[in-house]
């Protein structure tokens, strides 16, 4: 074996060494979300529990899964729900349905005329 053939043999086995030491993202209990009321201005900052679902105002809020990096790593966030949209009495509208990350709130938007709502925190 050739010393340029066992430099790429350490390069590959360095990555791949690398990459299995990354720490997997903890699961949580209570998701902690905010909402804003864009006629009023008013901020609400909501907690829910995982497999739950929360009312605010029109809107209904469904939460599936929270999940957190360790303390080790770079904070994020990571909130799996669903968001329906009241329309009257017998009739919803689901609005979003996805995952939702803490430090990016503009890639998961919420696309709704009155509130806006992105994840602060994913409690263990």
């Amino acid at each position: 074996m050739n010393l340029g053939n066992l430099n790429f043999f350490l390069i590959i086995i360095y990555l791949f060494i690398s990459f299995s030491i990354q720490s997997k993202p903890i699961e949580g209990s209570l998701a902690t979300i905010q909402i804003l009321d864009k006629i009023t201005a008013r901020v609400e900052t909501i907690k829910i529990k995982i497999s739950s679902t929360y009312f605010f105002d029109p809107l209904k809020i469904e939460v599936y899964a929270c999940y957190t990096n360790p303390p080790e790593e770079i904070p994020e966030n990571f909130v799996l729900l669903k968001i329906f949209d009241k329309l009257n009495n017998q009739n919803e509208k689901l609005i979003y349905q996805g995952w939702m990350i803490s430090s990016s709130p503009a890639s998961s938007p919420l696309e709704h005329p009155i509130y806006d709502l992105w994840i602060k925190d994913c409690k263990i």
